[in-house]
């Protein structure tokens, strides 16, 4: 997996934009590499209430300076909240599954030792926003979005992102992965509450990025050309900051950066692009290979079921066809899948049948006989309607009197 090759050159005109879009659609061989980054809020064990530094994190975790990387490769890093994300080096699939995992057992081993305790949740069921990093992006990202929801995206947001090659046909698995995004949302639904009580949605992380700048959060819109419509997203999203070397500044007059591109003056750099892309959010990303960005964090035991799912519906063709069959009277329902999840019937029959063409594939994926089982038994759930957002409004009186529930 390569990301697209950046250049300081200035931009021209659209036609450069393209270029740049068609790069980040280059760079798939097929080889079925898997990419693994897995958001965790941290707590504290004595109080889910409390807000935990991320230096105590990082001490108990032992992290050196630079570049923090685990015995099992993943590189460690903080999201603005405090938000701990592991990400792993690409591999197939298993080997993936298998260094990611060791690195998670070892952080909450070591965390809990600490008296910390690792939550797979999507969003922070009981505590309120609370930033921790300063760094210039982070102060113009919280000026260009504002609140309430901008703080809870940055601050009380985890997700699962699966990273996956393009492969030979790179038109082919972008289809699959947005035709399949709202009813694999709604299977790892795993964010119904806020402040200790239900907030209307399965997912409320997905009602959180929503309800910001649809110009860089809603889904590519589908045109049967990629490149072309990837290029018009890049020019039609806000610009929200821009770089004067160390120094960045939020853009609050609504300019896109096709207006930018357009204006006398300097024009943007290719550098400036790049930049911009890294601050765009749609469900799908390309980047030389497809960030899969619509899921839930995960249960630090559940976690490879969403990878291994995910993996199997857009890459195995057979799996795929299967799924998107199923899945097709679905493919627009983002809301309701985020909003309803598995009560929705057409959803949750669309998801049983998912989960059954990826356990026939796993096989053939190498998936080892635990991740199979482990892929079995959450599948029975799903096809009795209940995702992990089920078991979180259940435990909801857990979470308010501070142990957790089922998180």
């Amino acid at each position: 997996m390569a990301a697209p090759a950046i250049d300081d050159a200035p931009l021209h005109d659209a036609s450069d934009v393209e270029d740049f879009a068609r790069r980040c659609f280059d760079g798939g061989d097929g080889d079925g590499m898997v990419g693994v980054e897995l958001e965790f809020l941290v707590y504290d064990r004595a109080s889910a209430d409390l807000h935990v530094p991320i230096r105590r994190v990082a001490e108990a975790l032992a992290l050196p300076p630079g570049d923090p990387v685990l015995p099992g490769g993943c590189r460690v890093t903080f999201e603005p909240g405090g938000q701990l994300e592991l990400s792993g080096p690409a591999a197939p699939l298993s080997a993936a599954i298998e260094r990611v995992a060791a690195d998670v057992a070892l952080a909450r081993a070591v965390l809990g030792a600490a008296g910390l305790r690792l939550a797979g949740v999507g969003l922070d069921p009981v505590r309120r926003a609370h930033r921790q990093l300063r760094e210039p992006r982070y102060e113009a990202m919280a000026a260009f979005f504002g609140g309430p929801y901008g703080p809870l995206m940055m601050c009380s947001t985890a997700s699962v992102q699966v990273n996956l090659d393009l492969g030979e046909r790179p038109a082919v698995r972008w289809e699959r992965a947005h035709a399949l995004g709202p009813v694999l949302t709604a299977a790892f639904a795993n964010s119904p509450l806020s402040g200790g009580r239900p907030c209307g949605w399965m997912s409320g992380r997905q009602a959180v990025w929503e309800n910001l700048d649809s110009t860089r959060t809603s889904p590519v819109r589908a045109t049967g050309d990629p490149v072309s419509a990837w290029t018009d997203y890049l020019l039609a999203a806000r610009v929200m900051l821009r770089r004067e070397g160390d120094r960045f500044h939020p853009v609050a007059d609504g300019s896109t950066f096709g207006d930018w591109l357009a204006a006398p003056g300097p024009p943007p750099t290719g550098a400036d692009l790049a930049y911009h892309a890294t601050t765009l959010f749609p469900p799908v990303r390309p980047r030389g290979w497809l960030e899969v960005r619509y899921l839930d964090a995960q249960h630090p035991d559940d976690w490879p079921v969403c990878v291994a799912v995910t993996h199997a519906l857009i890459t195995d063709d057979r799996a795929a066809d299967a799924a998107l069959a199923a899945a097709e009277p679905c493919r627009w329902l983002w809301r309701r899948a985020s909003r309803d999840g598995l009560a929705d019937p057409r959803i949750r029959r669309a998801a049983t049948e998912c989960f059954s063409a990826a356990l026939a594939a796993l096989p053939r994926l190498g998936a080892s006989v635990e991740l199979t089982a482990k892929v079995a038994g959450f599948a029975e759930r799903v096809a009795a309607g209940r995702s992990p957002a089920t078991d979180l409004l259940e435990g909801t009186q857990g979470m308010t009197q501070g142990n957790g529930g089922s998180w």
